[in-house]
């Protein structure tokens, strides 16, 4: 079967551009109905490419075209389907992209050097692009769907490998693990309540809220971009920070609360329906070492009752664990790539080393003593560890990995339904490719019975 590369939101979503503004000069270098793609474009996207450490290749262009030509497509059909999406989450989509391109240039002043324009004059000109995608992807989740695959299906995907091609499974683990941060006391908590309601009482002043957020501010994902987080809905937040994004008007600044992240103040910047633009400053309570011990001591004590079978691992991770991922699985930890769906089987290269270094030496069934860990923000307390299964590396098999082979199945299903989807759609669609792609061979299928002219 030929496979079509469709398209993917991880493919053509970022674009950042850090060589190329539009030449005067440009042309039209494909022609999907009423859709154009111009050169320029073409080379922004080859840019990006570029921008993503590959090495040059003017072959390249060809598989983006083709991507570019299979974007058009579907959102020629979403318009036919009124396929559409919320400015909202356009504009959540962009403030997203863009708080990445910021950070990964090393702040806005810098990126707006390599662009060469402000960021706003970016956003204006990505957004239409942005928003094609976002339609694209919509139209082609509304395609699959429906899609499943029965443990027959599964049964012919598999026998479809020959015996020496079946994948090597490496060594996986199932692990479960009790996550226990330290609870500071209200003292304890006082003096970083103070330097926040500080914050708050300088913006009232009259000095800047987003100033002060580069400067003070402990998120460090919004923290370079003053504080801001872009457009969000009413389910991306924490309760608490919800609850006052929705309740002031733009330009107010909430009274300092508290959330599982630490102390913040939130400024609305602008409210567009069910989507709210707001910026934040936070600080982290410091863990002190009285309250450590506490959490040492409380870990003892949950660690003892469960060897002594007193209390289940899994019903002591609901009531104790701070892992909110967790917590309501059995304290059993997920994994999931691009292959299959989230399983509890993670394959060792994937655990946290840390966690590796533990449950590699422990047998199975076995629980771990109290093992003290750091998060990457710096915040400190302790694991209980369980290691339920452990399976050794070897090859793919329907015993162990069904739903392994059963992702892999509906997958190739999917691929195999929007290969269809598209040659159907492009026999009857006005196709035309410039002849300078004529050697393209990934494009030759796009011309080959459609309405186009060369």
């Amino acid at each position: 079967m030929r496979k079509f590369l469709i398209v993917a939101s991880g493919l053509i979503c970022l674009f950042f551009n850090v060589q190329a503004q539009k030449k005067n000069i440009d042309k039209v270098v494909a022609v999907l109905g009423n859709n154009i793609i111009l050169l320029s474009d073409l080379n922004q996207q080859y840019a990006q490419y570029l921008n993503s450490g590959n090495p040059d290749d003017e072959k390249i262009k060809c598989y983006i075209l083709q991507q570019m030509l299979a974007q058009k497509l579907l959102k020629q059909q979403a318009e036919i389907d009124s396929v559409v999406v919320e400015e909202g989450q356009v504009d959540e989509e962009v403030e997203k992209r863009m708080r990445y391109q910021i950070q990964k240039a090393g702040g806005q002043e810098r990126l707006e050097q390599f662009l060469n324009r402000s960021v706003l004059q970016y956003k204006d000109e990505i957004r239409p692009d942005i928003k094609e995608q976002l339609i694209s992807n919509k139209m082609q989740q509304k395609i699959t769907q429906d899609v499943n695959v029965t443990p027959i299906e599964v049964k012919r995907y598999f026998d479809s490998y020959q015996k020496d091609s079946l994948p090597d499974i490496p060594t996986e683990f199932e692990v479960g693990e009790i996550v226990l941060h330290p609870k500071l006391t209200k003292a304890e908590k006082q003096k970083f309540y103070d330097k926040i309601d500080a914050l708050r009482l300088r913006v009232k002043s009259g000095e800047d809220f987003g100033f002060l957020a580069k400067t003070y501010s402990e998120d460090g994902g919004s923290a370079p971009d003053g504080g801001d987080l872009g457009f969000f809905d009413r389910t991306r937040m924490v309760k608490e920070f919800t609850a006052w994004a929705f309740k002031l008007k733009p330009g107010e600044m909430s009274p300092v609360f508290e959330s599982e992240h630490g102390f913040h103040i939130l400024q609305v910047i602008e409210r567009r329906g069910e989507q709210v633009q707001a910026r934040h400053i936070l600080i982290r309570p410091e863990t002190t070492p009285a309250s450590l011990e506490r959490t040492k001591l409380q870990a003892d004590t949950i660690y003892k009752n469960i060897i002594e079978k007193k209390l289940p691992f899994s019903t002591a991770a609901s009531l104790y664990s701070d892992n909110k991922e967790s917590q309501y699985n059995g304290g059993m930890l997920l994994y999931a790539d691009n292959v299959t769906a989230r399983t509890t089987f993670i394959p060792a290269d994937k655990l946290d080393p840390k966690v590796f270094i533990v449950v590699d030496t422990m047998k199975v069934g076995e629980v771990s003593q109290p093992v003290a860990f750091s998060d990457p923000d710096g915040k400190q307390g302790y694991k209980i560890l369980y290691l339920k299964s452990k399976i050794p590396p070897h090859k793919g098999n329907l015993e162990q990995d069904y739903a392994k082979f059963k992702e892999k199945a509906q997958q190739s299903k999917v691929d195999r339904m929007l290969s269809e989807w598209f040659e159907k759609r492009r026999e009857n669609t006005y196709i035309r490719i410039d002849e300078d792609y004529d050697n393209c061979d990934e494009l030759k299928i796009w011309v080959k019975g459609s309405t186009a002219k060369k």
